[in-house]
């Protein structure tokens, strides 16, 4: 058994937590100290039972809280050689347990098997990464402008997806932020929109499939009800099959088996 929940996700900050057995991962933290731990406690956790903490990329949505939260709490970090020189850049890293990965590499961190894939993005060396126990496997899968055989290949068979609906088209092009950052979030080294991601899915083995979420979606740009739709559509299902994580709350524990 495997089971999983977001602190919260969007643009404002994004953590994941990712648990089997005594081994329990967090992916990002976007969020201060005390706003972390607030959000995991909400989940029925402390900080101190954390194993270890997985960065996907510097951009501060996904890393501002990373390194004070690890030293404070005495975890390892798991995170690229560019993405550690990019973080380096701009803010200090106060802890000395950091683990360099490879984006194209398999890691076992205690009781899960962990996947790094490299994807595009407008980052220095950008990852995602599968979870897995031996038998079952959850993709996260945000922060990129498009999919790639590579990304297809990883994410299929999964039992859990957590895929980003970052934007919908119309509304991005017809809302108030200024052309040249539309052009970026619609670029190939942005973020998915609601039907990139929704054709993304369907070219995807989900004969296995649990649970999928839609994550990382603009509060300007998107809303809950059209992702779920784009997803739906994508999967032949009801759109209340398809959840969603949102910036307040993120979701609570989503259970595979």
């Amino acid at each position: 058994m495997m089971r999983f929940a977001s602190l919260g996700s969007g643009s404002a900050g994004n953590a994941l937590v990712v648990e089997a057995k005594q081994t329990r991962l967090l992916i990002d933290c976007g969020f201060s100290l005390r706003e972390a731990t607030r959000r995991l406690a909400r989940l029925g956790l402390e900080p101190a039972q954390l194993t270890a903490v997985l960065v996907t990329h510097e951009h501060s949505d996904h890393v501002s809280g990373v390194f004070k939260f690890a030293a404070r709490h005495h975890l390892k970090i798991y995170i690229t050689h560019g993405t550690l020189e990019a973080v380096q850049r701009v803010q200090s890293t106060p802890t000395p347990d950091i683990n360099i990965i490879d984006s194209h590499s398999k890691s076992e961190i205690n009781d899960i098997v962990v996947e790094a894939y490299p994807v595009p993005h407008d980052a220095r060396e950008p990852v995602q990464f599968t979870f897995g126990d031996g038998n079952l496997k959850l993709g996260v899968l945000t922060d990129t402008g498009m999919t790639t055989p590579l990304i297809e290949s990883v994410l299929s068979c999964c039992q859990a997806l957590v895929l980003e609906c970052n934007h919908d088209m119309d509304l991005l092009m017809k809302g108030s932020y200024p052309w040249p950052l539309k052009q970026r979030i619609n670029s190939r080294y942005g973020h998915l929109s609601n039907v990139a991601a929704a054709s993304l899915l369907a070219n995807l083995d989900n004969s296995k499939l649990q649970h999928i979420i839609a994550a990382h979606l603009s509060e300007k740009n998107n809303t809950s009800q059209l992702a779920r739709k784009a997803l739906s559509v994508a999967l032949n299902t009801t759109e209340n099959w398809v959840g969603v994580a949102d910036q307040k709350t993120g979701f609570t524990w989503r259970q595979i088996v």
